[in-house]
């Protein structure tokens, strides 16, 4: 087992490397997600456009259950690391994957015929439901392999190997790649196409993070099911609540896809295209958020108390670098955007506020993705979970209702943004609480 690498030397280094190796396999996923939606925008039909963007909105559901359960497997693998107990570390990683795997197929099979349901209660109507509903049907079933391979790569970056847990989501991103022009377009397979080199690219994520596991920690530890039922307590103590607040995000998408669906297809096309550029331009502030667990594990296990206080003041700064460089880029970009998805009218000008004034007010987002980091890997979970539903129903709702009611379907997403200044703030100073009395 590798010694732990974070309780010396820079933390703000640290914490750089990590985030830019962790977004790199991030951002080459997110950004063949966004060509796919390049492919299906250019077969002319916005219906495609928008029934992509209701799918995505359920998808994230189980997106959600993957990064809580990555979160906690992350946070005890690094604390057995940064202790020097190999044995536990190996343990560990083992029994949170097969737990993981078993909870993703659960979780799958519960979803899947409940999809009506969810399309419907989206504001999907039509075609477009239709559209959706086929979409869905095809795609979830393969979940299970992308939440295996979200583990995977936390346990290779509890181990501080930033650049195989990056690798995991560059080979997934690659096969999505070679996949989606040949299906959607080539073959002519439409959404259908689109379905399945997403189940290539969640197959090669599951095999690329399970083999270098397996190699970096010497084999997995035999799994009983008494060895599952005694892993499952600790796990899930971190886990269910980091899962209770990564649900938050979809259940606020939803809500603001709902209020937005009233506008037509054309507005629900702009903000999910929107929505696949916020994590490509951002991808270093989702980055940041799974590398701050492992820094801030590794030193509180070896009792380096100053050094988790400073790796989360480090996190800080750096969210900030990031949001105004990238809100630049996005507003000199803006008729290069809108000219590659062909958008016009409203779509266009969804585009045009995203990458304007709404681009910068992700910086509140980004104090509450830190704020949750700290708080689940110091014991303080449950306080992010009631932060960010807060964030995503009394955040989000009002703001948007108010807001949509006098602008439009620019409105609700302006209110959107603007309930998270408020939470945001509020999430920044409750972690820092946290932070103070951990490590007092």
């Amino acid at each position: 087992m590798s010694q732990p690498r974070f309780v010396e030397g820079n933390l703000f280094r640290h914490t750089v490397v990590m985030s830019v190796t962790a977004s790199v396999g991030l951002m080459a996923l997110f950004v063949v997600d966004l060509v796919n939606m390049v492919y299906v925008s250019w077969l002319g039909d916005p219906v495609l456009t928008a029934a992509v963007g209701y799918g995505s909105a359920v998808m994230f559901f189980l997106t959600a259950v993957g990064i809580g359960l990555s979160i906690g497997v992350s946070a005890l693998v690094a604390r057995a690391v940064g202790a020097h107990d190999r044995a536990l570390a190996r343990r560990r990683a083992t029994e949170g994957l097969v737990l993981s795997g078993l909870i993703g197929v659960a979780v799958a099979a519960l979803v899947l015929p409940l999809l009506p349901w969810a399309v419907a209660t989206l504001g999907a109507e039509g075609r477009v439901a239709t559209e959706a509903l086929h979409f869905l049907r095809l795609s979830l079933p393969g979940m299970p392999f992308l939440i295996l391979g979200m583990v995977g790569a936390a346990v290779l970056r509890a181990h501080g190997r930033a650049r195989d847990g990056m690798m995991v989501t560059v080979w997934g991103a690659a096969v999505l790649a070679a996949l989606d022009p040949v299906l959607i377009l080539w073959a002519g397979w439409d959404l259908t196409g689109a379905a399945l080199a997403g189940w290539g690219s969640r197959l090669t994520m599951a095999v690329m993070a399970l083999v270098p596991v397996a190699r970096l920690q010497g084999g997995f530890s035999p799994v009983t099911a008494g060895g599952l039922r005694w892993a499952a307590q600790p796990l899930l103590a971190i886990s269910a609540p980091a899962m209770l607040t990564q649900l938050a995000t979809p259940v606020g998408q939803a809500i603001v896809t709902r209020l937005v669906a009233g506008h037509g297809p054309e507005a629900v096309a702009g903000m999910t295209i929107a929505g696949r550029l916020t994590p490509v331009a951002f991808a270093l502030i989702f980055a940041l958020s799974g590398a701050m667990g492992p820094i801030i594990s590794q030193n509180l296990g070896a009792g380096k108390m100053q050094r988790v206080r400073r790796s989360f003041l480090d996190a800080i700064l750096f969210m900030g670098m990031v949001i105004a460089g990238m809100s630049g880029l996005l507003y000199l970009a803006r008729p290069v955007i809108a000219a590659l998805f062909q958008a016009e009218g409203l779509t266009r000008d969804i585009l045009y506020l995203f990458c304007g004034p709404l681009s910068l007010l992700f910086f509140f987002n980004g104090l509450i993705f830190v704020a949750n980091a700290a708080c689940n890997n110091l014991g303080a979970a449950l306080q992010s979970t009631a932060v960010n539903w807060a964030r995503h129903t009394l955040g989000t709702l009002p703001f948007a209702v108010w807001l949509g009611a006098i602008y439009g379907a620019e409105g609700v997403l302006i209110g959107q943004s603007v309930g998270g200044v408020v939470f945001g703030l509020l999430a920044i100073w409750l972690a820092w609480r946290v932070v103070h009395q951990r490590t007092a």
